[in-house]
């Protein structure tokens, strides 16, 4: 029995299920094979019954074949589901219109992207098809169309456009590649759309009367996952010094939001407390966009607001394993997505590994607060590098300083500027002055972005794709093994001394040379 000063013991019976449905689910997207592994699990549940039943008089027998069973079962189901949806997606009509133009109607599902610049610079959202031609159609599609023409792209405002329809080059369930080539018609929002766009919209005009532009430009971003407005040299310097995942909205956001909520429990009732918890988690999930990392968070909210109803016990890891085994059933075309990675092995670091590390610091003389803090920068760093590496081609060596750096700063400006973003269309003087306060933190998390990105070799490059994600990974699970050796921190630390002596110095270099 743990004291009581120890981490509680982590409850992970759900994750050999929930890796099961994620690995299977993301086969059967990637290669169509979902039918295959589906009847290998079913046979490898048979197995486990047997094992179960010839293990009678042999406890640990009968518990591995119960887990067996348990994990070839979720196989087999998620596998034959897959399957489903992946024939599906191939034999889709819109198929036969590859290589041919035609007008469409789409509904956006998320906001546009940028992926050009100047006057030839295009817009990426993904959307869903609700007419190809004079046909009714269904499908996720993913859009591509000119800026000048789409400058206001909806969430759930349908437009019809002529298109060129061609093959998706991702396999991720969607059945085409729409490229607009006219201009749109739009159609006309469902009123909940037209309520989150309102918010979004009056929030990023009140940001822009209070606060400077790249302050007001950042706010929306930190607090609604808006970065439209967010400039190429502030989301450079946000890439390089790892703080990309603050504008990506996800559990921390979440859990700050109905902390703020919960918090009136003593006020209204636990209860009613959980209930108006529930109602904020719903607004703020349409409102700031349904995205991979929102709907883990939102997901995981909604089961730990479920155990506070039934007065169960609640731990983060049941919880996650939970939420990914519903979103493989409702989105399993988030099994390929990375931002759904990287949210699951972040938010699995920060209860698995941080505060293991943290109780080790703790027994050494550290504060606890700054044991916490340091553990669970160094911990989130530690598990998404090797995934920021394969996408990007780079690794931060800067990121674990820099979230520590702003850390303390994320809750004030998420609580005070949602609380702004609530207010604005109702009380925008009171919007104004909640979104006035939010200023100086903005400006340190902005500064901190700056100063770190402007340090000589804050990231490195690396090989990307898989062999980045291996390297990198190999690397990363090397320096854990090792950080108990005195001469590799030894070692690790003059690296460390001689790093911050050679920035410090560019720095100064750099300075002078401007002046």
């Amino acid at each position: 029995m743990g004291s009581a000063s120890s981490p509680p013991r982590l409850d992970a019976r759900l994750v050999p299920a929930a890796l099961t449905s994620w690995t299977v689910t993301a086969a059967g997207i990637i290669w169509p094979i979902g039918g295959v592994v589906g009847s290998v699990c079913a046979v490898v549940s048979a197995l486990g019954l047997v094992l179960w039943r010839t293990g009678r008089r042999n406890p640990r027998m009968r518990a591995i074949g119960v887990g067996v069973v348990a994990v070839g079962v979720v196989g087999a189901g998620y596998g034959f589901g897959i399957a489903l949806r992946a024939n599906a997606v191939a034999g889709h009509p819109v198929t036969a219109a590859f290589g041919t133009a035609a007008q469409v109607v789409v509904t956006p599902s998320e906001s546009a992207v940028s992926v050009g610049s100047g006057r030839s610079g295009r817009l990426m959202f993904r959307a869903t098809l609700q007419q190809l031609g004079r046909d009714p159609m269904s499908g996720r599609v993913v859009v591509f169309a000119p800026a000048r023409d789409f400058t206001a792209v909806m969430v759930g405002q349908p437009m019809r456009f002529r298109a060129r329809i061609t093959r998706p080059t991702r396999h991720d369930l969607t059945v085409a590649a729409v490229n607009a080539v006219g201009p749109p018609t739009m159609g006309r929002a469902g009123p909940v759309h037209r309520a989150a766009y309102a918010v979004r919209t009056a929030f990023a005009a009140t940001a822009g009367h209070v606060l400077s532009a790249d302050q007001a430009a950042m706010l929306p971003a930190l607090v609604l996952g808006d970065t439209s407005t967010v400039s190429a040299i502030t989301s450079r310097d946000f890439r390089a010094a790892g703080l990309t995942h603050l504008t990506a909205v996800s559990g921390a956001n979440v859990t700050i939001v109905c902390g703020a909520v919960l918090f009136s429990s003593r006020l209204i009732g636990p209860r009613a407390a959980v209930a108006l918890a529930g109602i904020a988690l719903v607004v703020f999930v349409i409102v700031v966009q349904p995205t991979a990392s929102v709907l883990r968070a939102a997901v995981m909210g909604a089961i730990a607001l479920v155990g506070m109803l039934s007065s169960r016990r609640r731990q983060a890891i049941p919880a996650l394993a939970a939420a990914v085994l519903v979103l493989m059933v409702a989105a399993p075309q988030l099994a390929v997505d990375v931002g759904l990675a990287l949210s699951v092995v972040a938010t699995a670091a920060l209860v698995a590994i941080a505060p293991i590390w943290s109780q080790r610091l703790v027994a050494g003389g550290w504060p606890r607060p700054l044991a916490d803090a340091v553990c669970v920068a160094c911990a989130a760093q530690l598990v998404t590098a090797p995934l920021i590496a394969g996408i990007s081609g780079r690794v931060s060596l800067v990121a674990a300083a820099a979230n520590l750096a702003v850390a303390a700063l994320i809750a004030p400006i998420t609580v005070l500027g949602s609380a702004a973003a609530a207010l604005c269309s109702c009380w925008p003087a009171a919007a104004q002055l909640l979104i006035r306060f939010t200023g100086p933190e903005l400006w340190w998390v902005l500064r901190i972005a700056h100063w770190a990105a402007a340090v000589p070799a804050a990231s490195l490059p690396v090989p990307s794709g898989i062999s980045g994600v291996l390297t990198v990974g190999l690397a990363a699970l090397l320096a854990a093994l090792l950080w108990r050796r005195r001469w590799f921190r030894a070692g690790m630390a003059v690296a460390a001394a001689g790093l911050i002596s050679w920035s410090l110095s560019g720095l100064l270099v750099g300075a002078v040379g401007r002046t």
